[in-house]
């Protein structure tokens, strides 16, 4: 279950930053659009990006995110990605993280997916 206090960061419009792990073992970290659906992170992608393919190989992930009105309180969740949506479902999550973002709708010439997170560790400030 998604700690209320971390779904209003995620909800925000703040970028978070992913970290995945590399065919190598080495880390990857890129900044991204996120927002929930029900107890799940979400955040959309390309299907054969760096991280969807990293995703796909080993689920664990690391989100980190500052709170837009506190540059300095850390919001860092681990868990791992338990389920890929594409299509009409993937489609409505996308539009609804770009509103958020941009103010409209994403550009459909690009082929999206959405990852799907369950949290296994929730923290905000320093611990």
């Amino acid at each position: 279950m998604l700690d209320p206090r971390i779904r209003t960061h995620l909800d925000s419009a703040a970028v978070a930053h992913l970290a995945t792990v590399l065919p190598d073992g080495s880390p990857h970290s890129v900044p991204l659009w996120v927002g929930t659906r029900g107890d799940h992170i979400v955040f959309l992608t390309g299907p054969e990006s760096r991280k969807a393919r990293n995703l796909r190989r080993d689920p664990r992930v690391a989100l980190s995110l500052t709170a837009l009105d506190n540059p300095f309180l850390p919001v860092i969740v681990r868990g791992r990605v338990v389920e890929w949506l594409e299509g009409d479902e993937a489609w409505e999550i996308i539009d609804r993280v770009a509103m958020k973002y941009i103010g409209a709708p994403y550009d459909r010439s690009q082929h999206r997916v959405v990852a799907v997170v369950e949290a296994d560790r929730q923290t905000i400030g320093v611990s």
